[in-house]
């Protein structure tokens, strides 16, 4: 079993604490996402399961060991980092099996390793180059080809297709996708990009300021996010907040110049409340007239179309099929009640209804 459990770990720099007292279970053979903004300790509690950080306080077990004082080389885990850190004058079959061969492993096993590494990821082209005759999506596989050549037993990825284009970083998802479900290995991957911990992920990690905001599978986040901080970071474009008064079973949007009808608590009744509501289920009412279109992003099959109301209010409607607004069009917008969010101004904790 390789699976890891953190038990209220912490880490301090002196006297500032940068993780606070994390629990978290990920299970054998999970893909593992953390996600959330810079600065919110994701790579700092990576580099803590590496090894490469120190656990401050807590403890930390991979499979049934308890990794929280071993070294990184003792752990059982391969870390993929952002730079492909890859030896220029070694061949891409040196730079795969290097560390091996360091270790004293046989040369035979050590052949048998790479070659397989090699069918993984589709290296078998590139062998014999070197780094700077590879693009850098395929320095990137022979980066991932040097951990797997390790057979570790969790697989650590910090940020690591931050430094590809557009393009490349979608194949390396896919890439990456792959590798999970042929070797079905304990992952554990870092991005501050939503859409990687979307589209890759079985359990996604959400982190603000060292705290673990909310877990649970991709389209749980999405659907029922715990707090506002979640529902804004979750999704794409984010979500739009406005804000709204509770009143006797319903919510007052006085930006919309509409009242929502939810059974909000009674507690609730005459207080400031937020109201989100994706892009992606607001319509355009072109009846309507109480929102400006100041911009209109047309990317194919989809469009986003930014509106401001009187009070400088803003909204990003999700548009498809052919006819689409125009920048300049005065609109209003439409929604379906049971797709609003309601949250407590205050804690930003989500009220439910």
């Amino acid at each position: 079993m390789s699976g890891v459990t953190l038990d209220k770990v912490i880490k301090r720099y002196g006297d500032v604490q940068v993780i606070h007292g994390i629990d978290l279970e990920i299970a054998d053979g999970e893909f593992c996402v953390f996600v959330g903004p810079s600065g919110c300790g994701k790579s700092t509690l990576l580099r803590m399961v590496a090894g490469l950080e120190e656990t401050t306080e807590g403890m930390m077990h991979i499979g049934d060991r308890d990794v929280t004082r071993m070294d990184p080389s003792e752990r059982g885990v391969a870390m993929v980092f952002q730079t492909y850190a890859l030896y220029p004058h070694m061949t891409v079959r040196d730079n795969m099996g290097f560390g091996l061969k360091m270790n004293g492993y046989p040369k035979a096993e050590i052949v048998e390793k790479v070659a397989e590494a090699t069918r993984i990821l589709k290296l078998e082209d590139y062998l014999d180059r070197k780094p700077s005759a590879l693009s850098g999506g395929q320095r990137q596989r022979v980066s991932i080809g040097r951990a797997i050549v390790r057979g570790p037993e969790v697989f650590l990825f910090d940020e690591p297709l931050s430094n590809l284009d557009a393009e490349l970083r979608v194949e390396m998802r896919v890439e990456i996708a792959r590798l999970h479900k042929e070797i079905g290995a304990t992952m554990i991957y870092v991005t501050h990009d939503q859409v990687e911990a979307m589209t890759l992920a079985d359990k996604i990690v959400v982190l603000r300021a060292g705290v673990i905001e909310q877990v649970g599978a991709p389209m749980d986040l999405y659907r029922d996010p715990d707090n506002k901080f979640v529902a804004g970071f979750i999704g794409s474009p984010a979500m739009n907040f406005m804000a709204g008064v509770a009143g006797d079973g319903c919510v007052a949007v006085p930006n919309l110049d509409t009242e929502i009808m939810l059974p909000i608590a009674l507690a609730y009744k005459g207080k400031s409340v937020s109201v989100g509501i994706r892009p992606e289920h607001l319509s355009i009412d072109r009846s309507g007239d109480a929102l400006h279109v100041e911009l209109v992003e047309s990317l194919g099959g989809v469009a986003y179309a930014y509106l401001s109301g009187p009070a400088g209010e803003r909204l990003i409607v999700e548009e498809r099929g052919e006819e689409r607004v125009s920048e300049g069009d005065r609109v209003g917008v439409s929604f379906d009640p049971a797709r609003v969010y309601i949250f407590d101004v205050e804690t930003e904790q989500r009220i439910r209804t």
